[in-house]
């Protein structure tokens, strides 16, 4: 396995690799989900951990539990923590999110994020790797096993931030609900104004009332370069302290 460090500030690096690396799509999420620093965090699925090494960058949670069920995501991000020089704040586990861990904070958590497998099993291409076919396809789990993991993990009125492709979107919204996890907040992606939107972001709350709000679509294009949203998204912030 070659691993590949990449430089999120000069501080913080994530350990890449071709079984578990990361898009765009965890930035966004990074930031769509809107984490305070008094928060408990849990991010299911967490693979390379790129989204709570995102979250080290500025004002970072509490706590960020980052879970996965492959070993060698979770030593990934163990191999991202020693060369970042995090050594609290983050707690790597590796656990099936169908049955959690021992000891895991159930009912404590403010927010759960997740960067699912977007595709169904048995859909599209399903690469010949298993690792790569475990982060794309539901083989492992599907987005019920999320919600509910998520509805054991969340304090009342704690919140489930997920991304995914539009055509899942009735497939994540019916499973929040199923979850006691309410849509609160929709937003698409799309590459530029005149394209369809290749990826939506979305935030439940635990047993909360119905009512959705949805938010103006989030361009990643401008001209020849990113837009001035995206770029933003990308870049390094200001240092933690």
């Amino acid at each position: 396995m070659e691993y590949k460090f990449e430089k999120l500030t000069e501080k913080i690096f994530v350990c890449a690799s071709s079984d578990h690396r990361f898009g765009t799509d965890a930035f966004l999420l990074a930031d769509f989900c809107g984490y305070r620093r008094k928060d408990k965090v849990c991010d299911l699925g967490t693979g390379c951990g790129i989204i709570p090494l995102i979250m080290q960058k500025s004002m970072p949670p509490e706590v960020i539990y980052a879970v996965d069920i492959q070993e060698g995501a979770v030593d990934q991000l163990r191999m991202g923590m020693e060369k970042s020089g995090i050594r609290e704040g983050i707690v790597p586990i590796c656990a099936d999110l169908k049955e959690l861990w021992e000891n895991a904070p159930l009912e404590q958590l403010d927010l759960v994020t997740c960067n699912p497998p977007y595709k169904a099993v048995n859909t599209g291409f399903e690469s010949a790797l298993t690792a790569q076919r475990i982060a794309r396809h539901e083989i492992m789990c599907n987005i019920g096993d999320v919600c509910a993991a998520a509805e054991k993990l969340l304090k009342f009125g704690g919140r489930l931030c997920v991304c995914n492709r539009p055509e899942r979107l009735s497939d994540v919204l019916y499973a929040m609900k199923c979850h006691n996890i309410e849509p609160k907040r929709l937003r698409f992606a799309a590459k530029t104004p005149e394209d369809a939107p290749w990826l939506f972001l979305v935030e439940g709350k635990k047993g909360s009332k119905p009512f959705m709000r949805v938010e103006p679509t989030l361009i990643i294009r401008s001209g020849d370069g990113f837009s001035d949203e995206l770029r933003r998204i990308y870049s390094t912030g200001k240092e933690a302290e």
